[in-house]
């Protein structure tokens, strides 16, 4: 696995990220990490590092610059602009089109909290490059559009504690128009820190991208 820090340059932005690519990806997943989080949250690259077991690339990128993050009143407003953090997505999955090493692989995206409205808007705006999306105690329910220009699957995985997030995902998925699916994770909160929790997170996801991500 090659992995390399790279400079993903987006409309407004040159955002730090990490990316993880074998010689023989079968595609890559773009991580939207939530509110308060990073490229270097550990939950998320405990999902990353599984995804390559499977053959799969990884791009972990920070939403907002260095400087925005080092801000902490500016971070706060910033990380809960979901229509910002959409458009900075959607820099990445063009920047993963035109990159050398990645252009052509079909693309997943991961988003955790409101990360994961990020990608619902992301992919509902880029239908022909994102094929799948996985939500972690996503909060789907603030996409910038709705949920009904999604047009790719999507699995949604909400810990049996969180009541609030179950709530929204079953909501959201009688909005859908596309294949979907709600994994709720018994005796799992938010973060996922129970003992096994993370680990049922990351069996479904490679499950979720190894069935709707191309080749």
């Amino acid at each position: 696995m090659d992995v390399r820090d790279v400079t993903v340059k987006t409309g407004d932005a040159e955002l730090p990220g990490d990316l993880a690519l074998a010689p023989e990806a079968a595609g890559v997943v773009l991580f939207a990490h939530g509110s308060g989080s990073s490229r270097h949250s550990p939950r998320n690259r405990t999902v990353a590092e599984a995804l390559h077991r499977s053959g799969f690339g990884t791009l972990l990128i920070d939403l907002l610059t260095d400087e925005e993050g080092r801000r902490d009143e500016v971070a706060r407003d910033l990380r809960f602009d979901i229509s910002l953090l959409t458009r900075r997505l959607i820099g990445a999955i063009d920047w993963l089109a035109t990159s050398e090493r990645t252009a052509g692989l079909p693309v997943g995206l991961f988003g955790a909290s409101t990360g994961a409205a990020a990608a619902v808007g992301a992919a509902s705006e880029r239908p022909d490059q994102v094929y799948a999306i996985v939500s972690r105690g996503g909060r789907v329910d603030l996409a910038p559009d709705g949920l009904g220009a999604l047009s790719c699957p999507i699995l949604m995985i909400a810990g049996g504690l969180d009541e609030p997030i179950v709530r929204i995902s079953f909501e959201a998925q009688r909005e859908l128009h596309v294949a979907s699916d709600v994994h709720v994770i018994p005796e799992a909160t938010h973060l996922f820190e129970e003992p096994g929790a993370m680990e049922q997170v990351t069996g479904a996801a490679m499950g979720w991208f190894r069935d709707h991500l191309p080749g």
